[in-house]
């Protein structure tokens, strides 16, 4: 996520904070899972390394948005309006999201540990969300005939970490959940590779001369 980060602090524009929101929303469930069911630890600190990097970053888009929006309402999480939900102006808001949504699924999770249903289910969630993070962006591509716009770069290196994690989940018999997910993501990794060298090949529409660095799943 360093080549978005970069790419937010040069032009100084956002584009879309919900891949951040669903991000931290299936990391938060899988550091939670580690509880019901142990996995490898280096496991755990991708997670909590995923977390500090969507605030960091959460904290960069709020810092751009506050100051190129400055006649725009400003929104806060206290205000308890679920049209601007992960839409507020200040940082702080995100933290109290965090650490209400963390209290909430700890306690949840506290209620239910002996429930094996539950557990699985939970881990399920987090690992298959994850997986999924890139479904939007092939689907834009979809839509769009092309992958304009689009960091190539950004996509290798999704391609390659998640082909790596794959391979550390079959070596080290990782819940079934892990590595099921982790092979649908890097199909879709590879299926937006594919969508960039077809649409390259064989241009669908006129390409325009708009360019930006960011992609769908960096936000």
């Amino acid at each position: 996520y360093n080549v978005h980060f970069s790419a937010v602090k040069s032009i100084n524009r956002i584009q879309n904070k919900s891949f951040a929101f669903m991000c931290m929303y299936c990391v938060y469930l899988l550091c939670i899972y580690k509880f019901g069911r142990y996995f490898e630890t280096p496991l755990l600190w991708q997670s909590i390394i995923m977390i500090i990097t969507m605030l960091i970053m959460l904290n960069l888009c709020t810092s751009v948005r506050m100051a190129t929006e400055l006649n725009t309402k400003r929104r806060s999480f206290t205000d308890f309006d679920w049209n601007y939900f992960w839409s507020w102006s200040h940082f702080v808001d995100y933290l109290q999201c965090v650490l209400v949504f963390t209290v909430l699924a700890v306690y949840v999770t506290y209620l239910l540990l002996d429930s094996v249903l539950f557990v699985e289910s939970l881990g399920f969630l987090a690992v298959f969300t994850e997986a999924m993070l890139g479904t939007p962006q092939l689907y834009c591509n979809y839509q769009n005939k092309s992958t304009e716009g689009m960091s190539i770069k950004m996509v290798l290196m999704w391609t390659s970490g998640d082909t790596f994690k794959t391979g550390y989940f079959l070596l080290t018999q990782a819940p079934e959940q892990f590595w099921i997910c982790g092979l649908l993501q890097v199909c879709v990794d590879f299926a937006i590779l594919f969508q960039v060298y077809y649409y390259s090949r064989f241009p669908q529409k006129p390409v325009s001369h708009t360019t930006h660095t960011t992609s769908a799943k960096a936000l």
